[in-house]
């Protein structure tokens, strides 16, 4: 038996080796958000992963106890040769103490996510830079942009597909288009079934739901491009309702936006050009 143990423990120590290496071969980052959602450049996303983390930490702090207690009690009360393992039936102090312990940090979690929860649900207000551009954003120029915000998307899912409707006659499928430093607020709602619009980057996740709407915000700080996908199973094909949002400077998007509504009016024209194509073939 001893015999057979020794390639089994050898193996062991060789697949503990090779997931050291590994973890010390792969860059920092790649383990960053291993444990924890990801935070990229906005607010909200880097409060909710602050939030998550202080409640994973406590989490951890109270398995530690219970496990180091566990092990005590195993060793501290185990039955040896010539001594029977001591029966204990109860401990009152104890368990009054652990019952105080479990209350004490649930409203400690409370109270932290309360703390916390404001900064996630209310929009920050946009950048100077942006304010300054979010005139061009609107279809009435003269119109300054509302307090506190300067952009609002309207965001619908349907099978299988998003779709992006700015304030200025724009539109967009599955990629977002918007600008730096810029507070955006997204209103969604599906068309067919439920959804779940989700940029782990830019903040938490977000339901869409036939016949009613829900609100969420980001404000991204850096340019780039952050992709997420529908978060609810919704079909066949879930796995391809994929989302993009792709972060610009204001003036660059501006441009984008324009050349938008330049396609859509494009499109608009051939439709009515096919349309009465196709009429003046069925009058002949």
């Amino acid at each position: 038996m001893r015999g057979r143990a020794k390639p089994r423990t050898a193996a062991t120590v060789v697949l503990l080796a090779a997931a050291v290496t590994a973890m010390l071969a792969l860059p920092a980052h790649a383990w960053a958000d291993l444990l924890s959602p990801e935070a990229g450049p906005s607010q909200n996303a880097k409060d909710i992963d602050s939030l998550y983390k202080i409640v994973l930490y406590i989490g951890l702090a109270v398995i530690g106890l219970v496990w180091a207690a566990l092990f005590y009690t195993l060793i501290r009360f185990r039955g040896r040769r010539g001594r029977r393992a001591p029966q204990i039936s109860g401990n009152t102090p104890l368990e009054i103490g652990w019952t105080v312990a479990a209350g004490a940090i649930v409203i400690v979690i409370a109270i932290v996510t309360y703390t916390f929860l404001d900064d996630i649900t209310d929009p920050l207000p946009s950048g100077p830079e942006s304010v300054a551009e979010a005139r061009g954003q609107y279809a009435d120029i003269n119109q300054p942009p509302p307090p506190g915000k300067a952009l609002d998307i309207q965001v619908s899912g349907q099978q299988y597909l998003w779709r992006y409707q700015y304030p200025n006659q724009a539109v967009s499928f599955q990629q977002m288009v918007v600008p730096r430093d810029t507070t955006v607020v997204l209103t969604l709602k599906a068309n067919d079934v439920i959804h779940s619009w989700w940029i782990p980057e830019l903040g938490g996740k977000v339901d869409a739901v036939p016949g009613y709407e829900n609100k969420t915000w980001f404000k991204a700080t850096e340019t780039g491009t952050f992709e997420g996908q529908c978060a609810e199973l919704c079909g066949t094909n879930h796995y391809a309702m994929t989302a993009k949002v792709t972060v610009v400077e204001p003036r660059v998007y501006l441009a984008w936006v324009e050349n938008q509504k330049r396609l859509i009016a494009q499109a608009r024209e051939l439709a009515v050009k096919q349309r009465e194509q196709i009429q003046a073939e069925a009058a002949r």
